[in-house]
Order: structure tokens, then sequence, then C-alpha cells
């Protein structure tokens, strides 16, 4: 039986959705989105400390608010008190500013050659991770001829993705130098492996990306650069690493309700302890069909679920190209009038099959909920649901397609 929480809807948004559309959508909480918002600036800002000014936020909505609806979330998130805004493209940040999200808004990729215009037409900071960025972004600041141009410097401290190498400071502080109409605002970094905790390469990893990005940043205050907001803690660290968490904080799945998967996994049950979240997505689909299928019947493409007793199959009105995982074919479950009722055979694109034998009274029309919370508060949690099919939560999150209809509730 799954676990119990207190229902996040309220009984009239539970009915306000049009009956004529197809029936998947998914509501997204936004009641459960600022109770994690309000979370997360508690926990980084514990009284004891004494701060002159809180640690600030940036709210990280890339990858269409990890499936929420990036615009949407970004301003619930603004109203909720969020400070910044994170997310991976010019194209994005346009559409979070288009919502009408005022707030200073972190291209966290950069910009490619051509972009720069945009950036700052809307009002976005970009990360800037070559040196030779600095030019073009320059130019088109000096062609606006209004204040600097804002960008926060990314480091690479040990991931060997995106950033200036900790032996390119000196080299990027003389390109600086040279630009006169940009305003360097913010330092970061990205953790690799902050969720583990074992004694492995990616153990000892977090403390020596630490390292080397504050032998950084102190070589860029000896060269006498203000680094403006210095940021470096994601979801897991901002949990379990305090010693991270510098002037501004950047969580992404905590916001939406998870934590991330930790090793040991022992580290998960104490963070979801310290800091308690709401799932904010649940992910809903209707049984469009009951079919009566005899013991020894195939189900579905190649017949991979054959019933040993005569079953009651409900098909679902939604598959893999909504969100629903193929591999969770014959491994799933979701919830069905309280119970959960297992995945069988193979998930097409548009439809799934359930086996509801066990379920009583069971009609078309039935909802069922494929991970989130269910109208009588019953949850099934997608940090579960990706462990078992061994991917991780933010897979689940953005797999949920464009054609889904988000249904924003309280």
């Amino acid at each position: 039986m799954p676990s119990k929480q207190k229902s996040l809807l309220s009984r009239s948004s539970r009915g306000s959705r049009h009956e004529a559309r197809r029936p998947v959508w998914a509501e997204v909480s936004l009641g459960a989105l600022a109770h994690n918002l309000a979370a997360i600036q508690k926990y980084v800002n514990p009284p004891e400390e004494k701060r002159k000014s809180p640690r600030k936020i940036l709210s990280i909505v890339k990858g269409n608010g990890y499936g929420h609806g990036g615009p949407q979330v970004a301003k619930a998130l603004e109203n909720a008190g969020s400070d910044w805004f994170g997310v991976t493209c010019t194209d994005e940040g346009i559409a979070v500013r288009e919502a009408g999200v005022r707030r200073p808004i972190l291209v966290l990729t950069g910009f490619v050659a051509g972009e720069q215009a945009r950036l700052l037409k809307y009002d976005l900071t970009p990360a800037v991770h070559r040196c030779d960025q600095l030019p073009l972004l320059e130019r088109a600041a000096a062609r606006r001829g209004s204040k600097p141009a804002s960008f926060h410097l990314k480091v690479d401290s040990g991931m060997n993705r995106l950033g200036i190498a900790s032996s390119d400071v000196d080299c990027f502080a003389r390109q600086l130098g040279k630009c006169k109409h940009l305003k360097l605002t913010g330092i970061f970094s990205h953790f690799a492996s902050s969720e583990v905790f074992t004694d492995t390469t990616a153990g000892k990893q977090t403390q020596e990306q630490e390292e080397r990005f504050y032998a950084a940043l102190d070589r860029l205050r000896a060269l006498g650069i203000d680094p403006g907001i210095v940021h470096l803690a994601n979801s897991a660290a901002i949990v379990s690493r305090p010693e991270t968490w510098a002037n501004m904080v950047r969580p992404g799945a905590l916001l939406y309700g998870y934590h991330p998967g930790y090793d040991p996994a022992e580290k998960r049950e104490e963070a979801e302890k310290l800091l308690p979240l709401k799932p904010v997505m649940s992910l809903r689909t209707k049984i469009i069909h009951l079919r009566r299928v005899p013991a020894g019947a195939g189900v579905g493409y190649d017949a991979t679920f054959v019933p040993k007793r005569p079953s009651l199959i409900g098909v679902l009105a939604a598959g893999y190209g909504d969100g629903i995982h193929r591999s969770l074919g014959n491994r799933g479950s979701v919830l069905l009038r309280g119970k959960l009722a297992p995945i069988v055979g193979i998930i097409s694109m548009d439809v799934t099959m359930i086996d509801v034998t066990d379920i009583e009274g069971v009609e078309v029309g039935d909802v069922a909920t494929i991970y989130g919370t269910d109208a009588s508060g019953n949850v099934i949690l997608a940090n579960r649901v990706a462990r078992s099919i061994g991917t991780v939560t933010s897979d689940l999150l953005c797999a949920v397609s464009q054609r889904v209809e988000r249904v924003y509730v309280r």
C-alpha cells in the first residue's frame, strides 16, 4: 500500500480541469513549490549564524522547470521570494523573462557567438566560461551604450566540463581589464559528486573541487577584482555540505520535492529528515478501455506479459510519448483507487496497460496517478520510481512531454 501524506490539492482545483481534452495531465502544486522554497531558505540561513544579509536562493528552472513549466514555476517562485533564477540557454531565459519575471536570470551554460545582443536586450546574466567570450560580450555591451553588462564567471574546479581553469585566472583578469562595459557580479562552479560520501575517487572529489575553486577565488581577489556573489552548492551540497553555502545556493530537484540519491544510501534518509519536502508534480491519466484477457493470452507488443489467470486489463491514455518511462513495462505500478496497479506489457507511445484484476469497482474514466499525490493523499514518489529503473528523478520529471497539459493548482 502506498504511503500517505496530506493532499496538496484543494477540492475545487481537483475538479477544475476541462474534461473535453485528452485525459493526460500533470498537476503542479504551486503551494508545494512555495513550501519547498521557504524550507530551503530557512535551512541555509540558520538563526545562530546571525548573518547581516540572508543567503540568496538561485532557483534552477532549466529544462522547462524540470518538466513543471519553466516560465510558470519561475513566476511562482519569484512571488514566493526567490532571488535569482538559473536557465540553460538564452531562449529559456527569454521565456522566463516574458512570463513577467523581473529578478536576475543566470544563463548557466553561457552563450554562443551571435547571441550577445539578445542576452542584453532581455537583461539576462550570462556565465562566461572561456576568456575569449569576454571581447564578444564587451562589443555588444559597448554598442548598447548604457550601464555595464553583468556576467558571472564559471570556474572549472575539476568536473572537466565548462569553466576556466584555476591557472587561467590571470589571463581572465587581463582580459577583463580591457572590458570597460562589463561588470563581474558573481563567480561559481559546479560539483560533480556532492552526493557521494564514500572513500572513493568520487567521494573525495568535492573537497578537491572546493580547494581549487577557492584558490581561484583568492587569486582573483589578490588581483584586485571583486568577485561579487559566490555560489557553489547544488541540491545535495545544500543539504549535506553546509561549508559550501557561500553567498548563494542553487537548488534544483529540491525545489520540486526530491532529494538526489546519495552514496551511501542512508545519507538520503538523513537528508530527507533534515529538510522535509513536498512533491510538486502529479502525473495523471485515465482508463480509456477495460479488456478481459484469458489466461495464456499475450498483452501488448511482443506478448511480454502473459497472465496466468483470467485478468482485467485497463488501458491508460498515456505512454512513453507523454513521459511514462518505457522501462517501467512489467516493472512499475500506478496509483488507482488508492491501490497500486502493476504496469503490464511493453509501454506504447500513446497507451499503457495495467492489471486491475484485484482492484474492486474499476471503471472506464478512473484516474490513475503515475507518480505524485492522488486525490485521497496517497503518494507514489518519483524518486523511488526512478531508482527502481536505475535512473534519476529529474530524468522522469523532464521526460513529461509538451503534449501533456500542465494544470497549476494551489
